[in-house]
C-alpha cells in the first residue's frame, strides 16, 4: 500500500502563487510516476503535471505550461507543484496520484493511476 498526503492548498488572488506538496509513505514506494491531477466542479478529473520516475521526464497539461513546475525531493518521497500566475480557471481540488506502471501516452489518464491522495482545495479569486 502507498499513502499520499497533500498539503499547501488555499485561497489566492489571480496572478498569485501557491506551492502544493505530496508526501508518499507506505510499503510500496516503487512507483513509476507521481504527480498531480485536478477536478473542478462539474468537470472530469484532468492531469496537471506528472513526473515519470521511469523515463525521468516531466509532463504538463497545455493549460499550465510555463506557469506550473513539478519537482521532487527523492529522499523525502515528496513531490511539489509550484503554481505561478494563477488564474480563476485553476480553481479545483488538486489530487496527488501515483502509478505502479508507466506509459507516456497515458500520463494524463486518471484511470492509469493506482493511488490517490485525499485532495487539497485551490481557489483563485479576488
Amino acid at each position: 500500500q502507498l499513502q499520499l498526503v497533500e498539503s499547501g492548498g488555499g485561497l489566492v488572488q489571480p496572478g498569485g502563487s501557491l506551492r502544493l506538496s505530496c508526501t508518499a509513505s507506505g510499503f510500496t514506494l516503487n512507483y513509476y510516476a507521481i504527480g498531480w491531477f485536478r477536478q473542478a466542479p462539474g468537470k472530469e478529473r484532468e492531469g496537471v503535471s506528472i513526473f515519470s520516475v521511469s523515463d525521468g521526464n516531466s509532463y504538463y497539461a497545455d493549460s499550465v505550461k510555463g506557469r506550473f513546475t513539478i519537482s521532487r525531493d527523492n529522499a523525502k518521497h515528496t513531490v511539489f507543484l509550484q503554481m505561478n500566475s494563477l488564474k480563476p480557471e485553476d480553481t479545483a481540488i488538486y489530487y496527488c496520484a501515483a502509478a505502479l506502471k508507466w506509459s507516456s501516452s497515458m500520463w494524463s489518464s486518471a484511470a492509469w493511476y493506482d493511488y490517490w491522495g485525499q485532495g487539497t482545495q485551490v481557489t483563485v479569486a479576488s
